[in-house]
């Protein structure tokens, strides 16, 4: 059986293509303000136009005809489950949101806080404050690799983004103020992760930020845990977490 988990979100847009119960293909785009056409390229991709089951999560879970659509919180703690087994503690740090997940050792999901009102605290706030600092989110590791902190005092999107404005103009060097941003943005989830989990043990970091290994130890210094990531596939948890759902369903 062939089953096609598509995760659908604002910034990117993941599927996984799972064949007896093996991951064999994995597929992501920028969604690009057209969640429908970049849904539809991830499927198509994926399946080369044959038969397949489609499980799907995510903002855009709804715009495809699918076998079924869950909830992205069910999906990311199956896949974070599935990429570190045993785990009972997930961070996702997505384009739009931030949520974080308790759970049991079996990937049910116990407890969640989601802040999904504003972009504070989201991949959109560092995409949107590097590109203030001129530089690519992608590259954002060797940019801040010898910078010294500069302190973001505002978490709304469009006051930081003044606030790094004002700090460029004062001759701030601006691979300070890029570590500054992530600072905060691993404060204001270590804070989001105290809400539910203040004493459980290790996090497993999904999400397009756990590509950045700053960040990843920024998350672990600032909870205090040890934090567990997969470079290659933990942006696309959600999506796996889809297709596990989708094996399991008669």
């Amino acid at each position: 059986m062939k089953v096609i988990g598509l995760d659908s979100g604002s910034t990117t847009t993941k599927g996984v293509l799972f064949e007896q119960n093996n991951l064999v293909k994995k597929y992501l785009v920028p969604t690009s303000g057209d969640p429908r056409r970049a849904a539809a390229e991830v499927v198509t991709e994926l399946s080369g136009n044959e038969p397949c089951k489609l499980i799907t999560t995510g903002y855009g879970r709804k715009l495809l005809k699918a076998d079924k659509a869950v909830t992205e919180i069910t999906c990311h703690a199956k896949g974070a489950s599935y990429l570190s087994p045993g785990i009972q503690n997930v961070i996702d740090i997505g384009g739009q949101d931030s949520k974080v997940i308790r759970m049991d050792t079996a990937g049910h999901v116990l407890d969640f806080n989601m802040n999904d009102k504003c972009a504070a605290g989201t991949g959109r706030f560092v995409e949107v404050l590097m590109r203030t600092l001129g530089e690519s989110i992608d590259l954002i590791d060797p940019f801040v690799a010898l910078a010294e902190p500069v302190k973001i005092n505002s978490m709304c999107t469009v006051f930081a983004e003044s606030e790094v404005i004002s700090l460029i103009g004062k001759g701030e060097k601006r691979e300070n103020i890029a570590l500054g941003v992530l600072h905060s943005i691993a404060a204001r989830i270590s804070n989001q992760h105290r809400q539910i989990n203040p004493d459980q043990g290790p996090i497993f970091f999904s999400g397009g930020l756990s590509h950045s290994k700053k960040v990843v130890d920024l998350v672990a210094e600032y909870t205090q845990k040890e934090v567990y990531y997969d470079q290659e596939l933990s942006q696309f948890a959600g999506s796996i977490g889809a297709a596990l759902i989708g094996i399991q369903q008669k």
